[in-house]
């Protein structure tokens, strides 16, 4: 087995390429452990990187060592290969897919990795490019591909990048016509935005299906209608913490293994926050599987949905 570091140094608000060396070298070769440390250079290499350790068909373990993009890179380049296991030690912005471990999951060391459980996660399909927590269009994924605009701004976080962001695009316009087709039920006319949710957290850490279970072979897909402009507050604040439930008549909750949408022009699509431009979306569980370990101190934090249904949250 070996282990392999994928370090992003445009993850974050700065390089923390010298801080994770230190981190691995205190934690790794201190214990005569023996590793690799690979830093990419530019967009597609953390994914290239992981690739090439699947197609070696050594056993390999792989920490994607940035934000939620370096991890979508090393999920899509591993995916499919038994030979590879991949974890996320964040560092990015968002840091939005751990937040399914809860308080469980710190990343201010390495020791904890020291003895792991494994996971088979399920990906994202969408015009056959590869994600691991979600995959949306509209003005969600309008307000999630614009965050780095902001997120490099002094004094403003993850989640305070992602306000920045809906604050603009809603003066650009809420809604758009959109034809959705799941689970034999057709949605025409304008929507706010399409979300196909296979992890839990996105966007800084909004909620909206705290039932999404990353392993279960199927997607959670919420479908917000249009919005009048008085609404849009109390809307996002329901959609933000998981309570899309109490508004029925604005959001629809379905589960599916896929679905397609139809865009009235070229749009937005935002894939873990990376940016994919299309007019038609054809969204699915991936055939490909993702080995997935973490800390044996850690678990997934999934609520059971036949509770939520009867609670009403």
């Amino acid at each position: 087995m070996k282990d392999l570091f994928i370090i992003n140094p445009a993850a974050g608000k700065r390089d923390r390429t010298e801080e994770y060396r230190q981190m691995i070298q205190n934690t790794w070769r201190k214990r005569g452990l023996a590793y690799e440390i690979a830093v990419s250079q530019g967009p597609g290499d953390c994914r290239d990187l992981a690739r090439r350790a699947g197609q070696s068909g050594e056993e390999y373990r792989i920490f994607a060592m940035g934000g939620d993009g370096t991890l979508n890179e090393v999920a899509a380049g591993a995916a499919g290969f038994s030979n590879v296991a991949v974890t996320h030690f964040a560092g990015g912005s968002g840091n939005d897919f751990v937040r399914i471990f809860g308080d469980s999951m710190t990343f201010d060391s390495l020791e904890p990795y020291l003895d792991c459980q494994e996971s088979v996660l399920d990906m994202i399909q969408c015009n056959g490019q590869l994600a691991v927590n979600t995959c949306s269009v509209g003005l969600d994924a309008r307000i999630g591909t614009q965050i780095g605009e902001y997120k490099r701004l002094p004094l403003v976080t993850g989640s305070g990048a992602y306000i920045l962001s809906i604050l603009v695009n809603l003066c650009r316009g809420i809604s758009e016509p959109y034809t959705v087709e799941v689970n034999g039920q057709v949605f025409q006319g304008k929507q706010t935005m399409i979300t196909a949710c296979n992890g839990q957290f996105y966007g800084g850490g909004f909620h909206p299906v705290p039932e999404a279970d990353p392993t279960d072979g199927m997607l959670d897909v919420v479908i917000v209608k249009d919005v009048p402009l008085w609404r849009v507050p109390m809307v996002i604040g329901k959609y933000k913490a998981g309570q899309y439930a109490q508004l029925p008549d604005l959001i629809t909750h379905v589960v599916t293994d896929r679905l397609t949408v139809r865009c009235s022009k070229i749009n937005s699509v935002s894939l873990d926050g990376e940016l994919l431009r299309t007019d038609a979306l054809d969204i699915r569980i991936a055939q490909k599987k993702l080995r997935y370990f973490y800390p044996k101190t850690a678990s997934m934090q999934i609520a059971p949905r036949q509770a939520l249904a009867e609670s009403g949250t």
